[in-house]
């Protein structure tokens, strides 16, 4: 086995599934990208940046509870790499932020299946997102796989 780990940020929307009460979709993309963070004395920064390569997609459906818990399940579409399918650990949460109409949340998904290159792979990936009064996601994923 090989553990790989990387980080993603996504960007796309969310919104709800017509006719299902409680039920959300949310569909975000992403490309090979850079994610650096600076510790300096004015504080903190950090910045994403383009790096080429393929797409990567991802789409899920998330069932919501009355208590901002939920669980979710989707894939995620790694260009010609391949595809995982996921599903929640436990629970994921979501709330309102400090900021006016934005919620955050975040949850702790399992790799159940694996498709292309990526077939046998396990592994946890984490997401730390929020979501706009729009509906507009940001997502960044931060996964370790083991891959055989």
């Amino acid at each position: 086995m090989k553990q790989v780990i990387f980080a993603l940020q996504f960007k796309g929307t969310a919104g709800p599934v017509e006719g299902a009460e409680g039920k959300l979709w949310a569909k975000t993309s992403a490309s090979s990208q850079v994610l650096r963070t600076t510790l300096g004395e004015s504080g903190i920064a950090g910045s994403v940046e383009p790096a080429g390569g393929e797409s990567i997609t991802f789409e899920s459906e998330v069932n919501s509870m009355a208590d901002g818990a939920f669980v979710e399940s989707g894939t995620i579409r790694y260009g010609s790499a391949g595809t995982v399918s996921f599903r929640t650990v436990g629970r994921g949460t979501m709330a309102p932020s400090a900021i006016e109409g934005l919620q955050r949340g975040a949850v702790v998904w399992e790799v159940v299946a694996a498709q292309g290159r990526l077939a046998g792979a396990t592994g946890l990936i984490t997401s730390n997102f929020s979501v706009g009064p729009m509906g507009e996601v940001i997502d960044n994923q931060f996964a370790q796989l083991l891959l055989p």
